[in-house]
């Protein structure tokens, strides 16, 4: 288990957490590597891993992770640095942002979202909104010494 005193590096791929079906948890969980909820969860989850929530799972917490899949319900923010998918029994009550975006068809997001942008794409948006700004509509207000006084949108 323990090999030479030295620290291994963890791999951000495998899931090394798991609350189990039947498994309460309180509190914040920070981790290097996957988590996977199948029981229940209250507190912050940060995670450099994916998080994934079971069918059965129930996550009362703010999660920020690489990828995150919702399966159960999560009442809460999600912030993805890569891509969020919320499947057919999943449910998200909370904000999200995420760099892709995944809902199929029966899952529930009840929230705001966040479309991130790609490093290397941000400096393209950027010039291509100081191109084109759309124009205020110009109005036409008559006189101040007319009785009615009359607006009207061109």
């Amino acid at each position: 288990m323990f090999k030479n005193g030295k620290k291994q590096k963890i791999d951000p791929n495998s899931t090394d957490t798991l609350i189990g079906e039947g498994s309460s948890f309180e509190g914040k969980i920070k981790s290097e590597a996957g988590l996977r909820v199948e029981g229940q969860i209250v507190g912050d989850i940060d995670c450099a891993g994916d998080v994934t929530v079971g069918e059965n799972g129930i996550a009362k917490s703010h999660i920020k992770a690489r990828n995150v899949i919702i399966a159960g319900q999560v009442t809460g923010n999600v912030s993805a640095a890569g891509k969020l998918t919320i499947k057919a029994s999943g449910q998200l009550h909370g904000n999200l942002s995420a760099l892709e975006l995944s809902i199929e068809s029966g899952g529930v997001f009840h929230g705001l979202s966040k479309m991130d942008v790609k490093d290397a794409a941000a400096p393209v948006a950027e010039e291509n909104s100081a191109i084109r700004e759309p124009e205020a509509p110009k109005l036409a207000v008559a006189p101040v010494d007319d009785t009615a006084a009359v607006l009207k949108t061109w």
